[in-house]
């Protein structure tokens, strides 16, 4: 499983309007719905990642958060990535505030899928080059471009 191809282009914000962590939620869920990455109700998403949030915080530290929920709206794993300079308060494990926001969905029925797509996720956020690099990222490109590089190695 590649990043690049959980990545949905049309859903990486990288100036995130929102300033705290269900409205970040919201905005990622949002752009997410705009590019038709999921079938259903976006409400109901946006619920069941704040509710996963409130039992425990997916704030993972070094300024970064992977709220990720399972949901039968997906027939594959879609991520969202929102980028903030202000950074938000999602109740970290380091107490500090996070600036790159990685939102997973995986499908409900597939477990392993969602495991897999974690991995993923969690072993190129765990790299300080690639943390570094998407913090800074300006544009959709940029990021995108991050996310190919991350899966050849290069960052």
């Amino acid at each position: 499983m590649k990043l690049i191809n959980l990545v949905c282009e049309k859903a990486v914000i990288t100036k995130l309007s929102a300033n705290d962590r269900d409205g970040v939620i919201l905005e990622l869920v949002d752009a997410l719905d705009k590019a038709k990455a999921f079938s259903g109700s976006a409400k109901d998403i946006v619920t069941a990642v704040i509710n996963r949030e409130n039992e425990a915080s997916t704030g993972i530290g070094k300024g970064v958060a992977i709220p990720h929920v399972k949901s039968d709206q997906v027939k594959a794993p879609i991520v969202a990535i929102g980028l903030s300079e202000e950074g938000i308060d999602f109740s970290s494990l380091d107490n500090q505030l996070v600036y790159s926001t990685v939102l997973l969905i995986s499908p409900n029925d597939n477990p392993d899928t969602h495991l897999l797509a974690m991995e993923v996720i969690f072993k190129n956020l765990q790299k300080e080059d690639f943390r570094s690099f998407l913090r800074q990222a300006k544009t959709v490109d940029a990021v995108m471009e991050l996310a190919k590089e991350a899966d050849e190695d290069i960052v």
